[in-house]
């Protein structure tokens, strides 16, 4: 996980992050598809598509996953996303998965920009391993995880 101007590997966000959070509000959960299918040498760039679709499968399972009641957002760019048939793709109803018309790192920081604005007060943490994204959404206020972080939670 990484803190301002720090970073440090963890599997879990401190509990000190949540400090602020109304009681009963749902955190946020924005997810770099390409950055966590990038983290797993297994054949992805063969089909990004296929492997962006397996993702979000495994998505649809993280809400019950979590310890805190959460939405997930899965921003999909370039060749990934065809892996959905429209951001409305019924399959993954219990997702909100956007499709980056350009850079999925600026639709990622426009999306945590939004739902900051939207309410300060709730719990963005935004799954991605690339420090230049990491300093850009830390930037309005949200906390990032690594892939592993996400990974460990849905492929167990």
């Amino acid at each position: 996980m990484r803190g301002r101007g720090r970073w440090e590997e963890t599997d879990e966000v401190a509990a000190d992050e949540t400090d602020g959070v109304a009681g009963g509000e749902r955190q946020l959960i924005v997810v770099d598809a390409a950055n966590v299918v990038g983290s797993r040498p297994d054949g992805w760039w063969r089909d990004r598509a296929g492997a962006a679709r397996r993702l979000l499968g495994k998505l649809t399972m993280l809400p019950d996953r979590l310890d805190e009641p959460g939405d997930v957002v899965v921003i999909l760019e370039g060749a990934a996303r065809a892996a959905v048939d429209g951001e409305d793709d019924p399959e993954f109803a219990d997702l909100r998965v956007v499709l980056a018309g350009g850079s999925g790192d600026d639709t990622i920081v426009e999306v945590v920009a939004e739902a900051v604005a939207a309410d300060n007060n709730r719990r963005v943490i935004v799954v991605t391993a690339d420090r230049g994204l990491r300093d850009r959404v830390e930037a309005h206020g949200a906390t990032t995880v690594g892939p592993r972080w996400l990974l460990d939670r849905v492929d167990s």
